[in-house]
């Protein structure tokens, strides 16, 4: 009789070894960077760091970067998941191109897309002169970073859902159907149940690359200050002037509020996850 290992063969080498490992990289990489900057912040003091971020210029810049950021995000997690579900469940001619080109914004330098999106969208551009007839500007405006932060996050979205919407049974809907329910709520309580765990890390990683943006938002934005100044931008421009305390209050800020906004959407995707064990 063969006896039953105490505990099962992994290819990864022994847990002290695998965990050693894992922490000293997510030190060097993550943790020692952020305990830098958050260092720098306690040598600054409490008091000064507040007198630098409480002004006009750097609260406008963070609510702008947040604010386009969520509405670039909230954008691509609806038209995300419907560009998903159209790759996986048609078969028609230029699908593999076209899911060729989701990927494109990962390997595109953001400086060129940048580029790319304001000849396209300028007043003189093919896009922009035809919104500029109907009295819209769209370049150096914040809908013109609205769609900067759309191309660069919107992959994030589709990728994370894809793979999902495969593993979904048709038999599911198609049961949902026999038994007399309309598309609507067969989309609402059997498809997106099983999506929301996909589609909020989609949202998460498409709304933490969309707030940190610099390259493909700095030649659209016109960057004025108080009016569509990012705040990575600002970030730069302290630095620039040799202010590093105030690059390093404005970072803080853009930290702390990213920190919680992420932490908010862990909760929620634990709490959808008891919800759907639960019922």
């Amino acid at each position: 009789m063969r006896s039953i290992p105490f505990r099962t063969p992994s290819p990864l080498p022994g847990f002290t070894l695998s965990l050693a490992i894992t922490l000293s990289f997510l030190s060097v990489i993550v943790l020692l960077p952020l305990s830098a900057l958050l260092g720098r912040g306690v040598m600054i003091g409490p008091a000064d760091l507040w007198s630098m971020i409480n002004t006009k210029r750097v609260w406008s810049a963070l609510t702008l970067s947040f604010r386009a950021a969520l509405i670039a995000s909230l954008f691509n997690l609806v038209f995300g998941l419907a560009l998903a579900w159209v790759l996986v469940r048609y078969r028609f001619w230029g699908r593999r191109l076209i899911d060729a080109a989701v990927d494109l914004p990962f390997a595109l330098p953001t400086a060129v897309a940048g580029i790319a999106l304001t000849s396209l969208y300028a007043p003189t551009g093919v896009f922009g002169a035809v919104a500029g007839r109907l009295g819209i500007r769209i370049a150096y405006t914040e809908v013109g970073i609205w769609i900067a932060l759309v191309f660069v996050g919107l992959p994030f979205v589709v990728r994370s859902v894809q793979p999902m919407i495969e593993e979904i049974d048709r038999e599911w809907e198609e049961a949902s159907a026999t038994l007399g329910a309309s598309r609507a709520y067969t989309l609402r309580r059997v498809v997106l149940p099983v999506l929301m765990p996909a589609l909020l890390t989609g949202f998460s990683l498409a709304m933490a690359r969309s707030v940190g943006e610099y390259g493909s938002v700095i030649f659209i934005a016109g960057n004025l200050p108080n009016r569509t100044e990012i705040a990575p931008l600002l970030i730069v421009i302290r630095l620039e002037e040799f202010n590093y305390d105030a690059a390093t209050a404005i970072g803080i800020a853009m930290l702390i509020i990213a920190f919680a906004i992420l932490l908010s959407l862990n909760a929620l995707q634990v709490w959808n996850r008891r919800r759907i064990g639960n019922g």
